[in-house]
């Protein structure tokens, strides 16, 4: 997928894990509520890539390269797949510091969201600890309907990890498609990048 500000593609561990150890790999902030550590070396980092992107019926990963990059700067990917009930989510984000907070950021989430809704699902799902105040306010950021928070729902790391829900379905999906593409414009930046409006006013209902 290609966009003004990023690049997405499938992610293919052996071509793309050096970059992400590089962007990513020992940044522990990014690892603070995915299933693993930090990484001391490449080598980990592409074994356990290869293990996630096996199956891509079930997660299909995709390297970020945002504008100006030669190589990617995170990955994310549509983690669970439920084509037969329309759903899709987006999981296992992992951003290295180069992506966070970035236009290229927003639009990459944007080309997942608006592949999904063009392919027909109905339901665009974003979960994730509800103790990861960034997440959860990025969901919200993006135009996400809270659901709810599943309790107990998973043991992560040996802790507790209670699960916040957030969606967005396809009736909605025209309205912040708008107002994604109106804050993606050029002409909403100045000439150091700064925003003039924010994505969370545009995507209010």
């Amino acid at each position: 997928m290609q966009g003004r500000y990023v690049r997405l593609d499938v992610l293919q561990p052996a071509r793309d894990g050096p970059a992400l150890f590089r962007a990513l790999g020992q940044v522990e902030a990014v690892w603070t509520y995915l299933t693993t550590p930090p990484f001391d070396a490449a080598a980990p980092l592409i074994s356990h890539l290869t293990e996630i992107t096996a199956d891509p019926a079930k997660h299909l990963f995709y390297a970020i390269t945002p504008e100006g990059f030669s190589e990617p700067q995170g990955f994310f990917s549509y983690y669970t797949i439920q084509p037969e009930a329309g759903a899709i989510e987006l999981g296992y984000v992992a951003l290295g510091p180069a992506l966070q907070r970035t236009r290229a950021a927003t639009e990459a989430t944007f080309l997942m969201m608006d592949w999904a809704f063009d392919a027909g699902y109905r339901r665009f799902e974003w979960k994730c600890n509800a103790l990861n105040a960034p997440s959860c306010a990025a969901a919200e950021r993006f135009g996400f309907q809270f659901e709810g928070i599943f309790r107990q729902a998973m043991v992560v790391k040996g802790r507790n990890r209670d699960t916040a829900w957030y969606s967005v379905i396809d009736g909605e999906w025209p309205r912040l498609r708008g107002a994604f593409q109106d804050w993606l414009a050029p002409e909403n930046f100045d000439v150091h990048g700064v925003q003039k409006q924010a994505l969370r006013a545009r995507v209010a209902p």
